[in-house]
C-alpha cells in the first residue's frame, strides 16, 4: 500500500513540469491553455470552490489508460492540497472544481514520462503509445487553509503535551507492574523472565523471534502469539525472522534482544525515541512507548 501511494504522490507531483501541447481533440474533453484534458461529470458551480492551500476531501482514482494504480473509491479521504507544487498543471483543473463536484483530469503520459525517473513510471507504460494518466475526482469537501492551519497548530499542541506526558506513563506503568530491572542510559528497559542456554543474538545470525507488540494501555498492535491475537481479535502473525543486522528494526528491539541466548523469554519496554518516535507508525500513535514481550526460539 505504501508503495501505491507513493507512485500515486509520484504521478501527481509529476504533472507540475508539463508544458501547454497536446492535441486536444480527445472526446468528452476540454483542454487547458497548460494542456490539461478536463470532463466533469457533475458540476454544483453554486457550492463552495476550491481555493489556493486548500485540502481536498473525497474519492480519486489515478489509472494509466484502463490500469488503475491508484483508488480509494468508496472511501472519504483527504486528497491532496491545492499547492501548485504539489499537484503541476493538475492544479489548474482542481482550481475549478466546487464542492460536489466530479472531474475526470487526463495528462499525456509521454509528456509526464520527460520530467520523472524511470522507476517512477508504471511498469505497463509504453512511450509512443499515446497512453494517458487520469485522475477522477470526487470533491465530497473541503478542508480551507484556514481550517487546516488550525488544525495543524492543534496535532503539535497534542504531540508536544504527549512527548512531555511519555517519562510520566512510562513511570507509572513500570510503578503499576512491580517492575524491579532499570532502564539503561537511553530509557529501554531489558526485563529477563527466563534466561536460555542456546547461542547467543549477534549480527549476521539468523534469529526466530515470537513476539506481542502492545502499547502502554494494554492495546496489541502486532502478534505472533495466538492466544493473544485471539483476545485481540486481530489476525496473527509468523514469528518474525531475520539476519541480525540485515533488517531495518527499530533500534529498542535491536538493542533488546543482542545477546540474548536461545530459549530467553523477556520484556522490552521502548521509549518511543527507540521506538516510532515523533511520526508514529499506521497502528501507533506519536511518541507512544512499546512494550514487547518476546521469546527467542532459534539462533543459528
Amino acid at each position: 500500500m505504501m508503495k501505491q501511494i507513493r507512485m500515486a504522490t509520484a504521478l501527481v507531483a509529476g504533472t507540475m513540469l508539463l508544458a501547454a501541447c497536446g492535441s486536444s481533440d480527445m472526446k468528452g474533453f476540454k483542454q487547458t491553455d497548460e494542456g490539461l484534458y478536463y470532463r466533469f461529470e457533475q458540476q454544483c458551480k453554486d457550492s463552495v470552490q476550491v481555493q489556493e492551500g486548500d485540502v481536498l476531501v473525497g474519492e480519486m482514482t489515478i489509472r494509466l489508460d484502463s490500469t488503475v494504480l491508484r483508488t480509494n473509491a468508496g472511501r472519504t479521504e483527504r486528497l491532496m492540497p491545492a499547492i501548485p507544487m504539489y499537484d503541476g498543471v493538475l492544479h489548474e483543473g482542481i482550481l475549478m472544481m466546487h464542492k460536489g463536484d466530479r472531474a475526470t483530469f487526463a495528462v499525456e503520459a509521454d509528456s509526464m514520462a520527460k520530467f520523472m525517473q524511470p522507476n517512477q513510471m508504471p511498469p505497463m507504460y509504453e512511450q509512443g503509445k499515446g497512453m494517458k494518466f487520469y485522475y477522477e475526482i470526487n470533491l465530497q469537501d473541503i478542508v480551507t487553509k484556514e481550517e487546516f492551519a488550525e488544525e495543524q497548530a492543534n496535532y503539535e499542541q497534542e504531540m508536544e503535551k504527549a512527548r512531555e506526558q511519555e517519562p510520566e506513563l512510562i513511570a507509572a506503568y513500570v510503578k503499576d507492574h512491580g517492575i524491579k530491572a532499570q532502564p539503561n542510559a537511553k530509557g529501554l528497559y531489558v526485563i529477563v523472565n527466563k534466561k536460555g542456554n542456546g547461542q547467543a543474538v549477534a549480527v549476521g545470525r539468523e534469529v526466530t523471534i515470537s513476539y506481542t507488540g502492545r502499547l502502554l494501555d494494554g492495546t496489541v498492535f502486532d502478534s505472533s502469539n495466538e492466544a493473544d491475537c485471539a483476545a485481540a481479535g486481530m489476525q496473527c502473525h509468523e514469528p518474525l525472522k531475520y539476519v541480525v543486522g540485515q533488517m531495518g528494526l527499530i533500534p529498542g528491539w535491536e538493542e533488546g534482544v543482542m545477546g540474548q541466548p536461545e530459549g530467553t523469554k523477556l520484556q522490552l519496554i521502548i521509549p518511543s525515541a527507540m521506538g516510532y518516535g515523533s511520526q508514529g507508525a499506521p497502528t501507533i500513535p506519536p511518541y507512544s512507548t512499546l512494550v514487547f514481550d518476546i521469546e527467542i526460539l532459534s539462533v543459528k
